[in-house]
């Protein structure tokens, strides 16, 4: 005869265990590795691997900018926005890829094939011109229920300035005159080497403030950054400008050490910058695309200050 009594429950002791998910540390590392293994790999492989990664990038950063407004209350248009980025960014890529260093600039299709921005030139114009009209046509659709026609329409444009102009000018970087060649070559190095400097800058900043932080650079948008830290991020950031010589021996140590200078003082301004955006908001990340990274904005905030400030310089120098 089978036992009719009702099993008793389990205790707390007897029952299974949920199956612990990695640590926020793991994930982190994980995460870190497999993001590091395709911005590299891409960087490395061509120019066209490096082209669409960073097509890829500052879209999913647009995304993201444009999904923190909308946690602001704004309604910026997000999927025009981000069309227009990638036009822009695309067709910087093609101007580089298919442009010969010298040639006839007597018209408008010898001026495209001579000049690398010749094709971003001209979409920018025509962007220039129709995305406002596009804009408040769409605020005017759209009025009374969206509010703040002007803000969301700037919102929109602001994000194509803060996100998709810096990160198109990565062209510069990335390429350079080949006259033997008579067109522009592409150098992966130089791509390395830009992100050895904001890798160094992060990891001095971090080791030196843990160690000696004591005086808070900015309380209000980052309590964490301390000047300590900023100084061993420009300590580490100087040294790692030295050693890259040993990567590119054609540029000189003072190039190297401008660029290492630039990195350690706008990479910081860049972290505070999205900070500061995502206080603004009430966000603490930009995305998820990276557990335990957050967002890709998270992770490239620093291009978006040294890139026009690296740009400039390299135009200036010829």
């Amino acid at each position: 005869m089978s036992d009719s009594t009702p099993p008793l429950p389990a205790t707390p002791a007897e029952t299974p265990a949920a199956k612990a998910g990695p640590s926020n540390l793991r994930l982190r590392v994980i995460w870190g590795v497999i993001g590091a293994a395709l911005l590299l790999g891409s960087v490395w492989f061509s120019p066209f691997t490096f082209g669409l990664f960073f097509a890829f990038v500052q879209a999913v950063m647009l995304w993201e900018f444009y999904r923190m407004m909308r946690a602001g209350g704004y309604a910026p248009a997000t999927w025009l926005g981000i069309g227009v980025g990638l036009l822009l960014f695309i067709t910087a890529s093609e101007g580089y890829l298919t442009s010969p260093v010298s040639g006839d600039t007597e018209d408008g299709i010898h001026f495209m094939n001579a000049n690398p921005f010749g094709l971003l030139i001209i979409s920018s114009v025509v962007c220039g011109t129709l995305l406002p009209l596009v804009l408040l046509v769409r605020e005017m659709k759209h009025w009374p229920s969206a509010k703040q026609p002007f803000v969301n329409a700037a919102t929109t444009v602001f994000g194509l300035l803060y996100i998709t102009l810096p990160m198109t000018m990565l062209h510069l970087i990335a390429f350079s005159k080949d006259e033997s060649k008579y067109e522009y070559s592409y150098d992966y190095r130089r791509i390395f080497a830009l992100l050895f400097l904001i890798w160094a800058s992060d990891i001095g900043a971090y080791a030196a403030g843990k160690t000696f932080g004591k005086h808070k650079m900015a309380p209000k948008i980052s309590p964490g950054k301390t000047w300590e830290g900023w100084a061993g991020g420009f300590l580490m950031t100087l040294i790692v400008g030295w050693a890259i010589g040993f990567m590119l021996p054609d540029l000189p140590l003072t190039h190297r050490l401008v660029a290492a200078g630039v990195v350690a003082v706008f990479a910081p301004l860049g972290d505070l910058a999205e900070s500061m955006l995502k206080r603004s908001v009430g966000v603490k990340d930009s995305g998820s695309i990276m557990p335990g990274h957050g967002g890709l904005l998270d992770r490239f905030d620093a291009f978006l200050l040294v890139l026009p400030v690296l740009a400039l310089l390299q135009l200036l120098a010829g």
